[in-house]
């Protein structure tokens, strides 16, 4: 399933071409995704400019003119594509087969047509139409974390929420009321970048006066490195996921632990090698040799 990185390079790819555009029309070529589209969808949003995109944890945020939001999320398979003459038409094999295009946007943005094209071949995204003033109760929002790239996130904010929990590491991370978007690929990176095994309790990194230790604020760091360098390199590539022109991400190219079992551990000197465990029931990659 993407992962923030994924989702915010597909933001960036979309926005130049769907953002100022008119949505002249919405062509639905099913009933539903993974769950039924909006009742009257198309005739909800024809007719309305798009404002913006923007991006929640891992949903993409299709902001209208009128105080409406259409919040897609790509599930396992789900991918956006730009064709039109004016600017290429991009495909991938894997998005060629006509009969997976369920939904298609008619923009016209700057007096020129264009298409972007929704294609998912599992099914398992979906779309949603809610307030833009009322996206704090989208339910897949409430009680989400601050944004992994945003300045909410800080050593502090994590001290406070690792405090006294006994928790594994790993999975205080991925908990998405700490921290929104955050998924297990990045999560292994990141604590590798910060030499922190994944087993250790969360509260570990927090002094008994609640301050954060020394390798709570390098854990950070690594977190919001992790995620830059992703969004940098499109992402990964991983099964499904492949940019709006149709290229792939690179980051997978650069992962020191995520699926790496069995190497030799990239920390200069360590020597180690990358094992796999499972904690609650997600594949876990680290070092056991350096990250303590």
């Amino acid at each position: 399933m993407p992962e923030l990185p994924e989702v915010e390079t597909v933001r960036r790819g979309l926005a130049p071409a769907m953002e100022n555009a008119v949505i002249a029309k919405l062509e639905l070529n099913r009933p539903d995704l993974r769950f039924p589209l909006p009742e009257n969808f198309a005739s909800a949003v024809e007719a309305r400019r798009i404002v913006s995109l923007g991006r929640r944890a891992k949903y993409l945020l299709i902001e209208l003119e009128d105080d409406r939001t259409i919040i897609s999320h790509l599930g396992m398979s789900g991918s956006f594509r730009i064709a039109d003459e004016t600017l290429g038409d991009f495909h991938y094999p894997r998005s060629k087969d006509g009969k997976h295009d369920h939904v298609v946007f008619h923009l016209v943005r700057e007096g020129a047509p264009l298409r972007v094209i929704y294609n998912d071949p599992r099914r398992f995204g979906f779309m949603h139409l809610w307030k833009r003033s009322e996206l704090d109760l989208y339910p897949a929002f409430a009680g989400l974390g601050p944004e992994p790239t945003g300045n909410a996130l800080d050593a502090g904010y994590l001290a406070a929420r690792f405090a006294g929990k006994t928790q594994p590491l790993k999975g205080a991370l991925l908990d998405q009321t700490v921290i929104a978007g955050l998924g297990n690929i990045y999560v292994c990176e990141a604590l590798w970048r910060s030499h922190l095994s994944p087993k250790r309790a969360a509260s570990s990194l927090v002094t008994p006066t609640g301050r954060p230790k020394k390798e709570l604020l390098l854990l950070t760091d690594a977190i919001r490195d992790v995620i830059a360098d992703a969004i940098a390199a499109g992402g990964s590539s991983l099964r499904d996921h492949i940019q709006t022109d149709g290229s792939l991400g690179y980051f997978q190219h650069s992962f020191s632990v995520y699926d790496q079992e069995g190497k030799p551990c990239r920390t200069p000197g360590c020597g180690g090698t990358v094992a796999r465990i499972t904690q609650a029931g997600r594949s876990t990659f680290f070092c056991p040799r350096c990250q303590k």
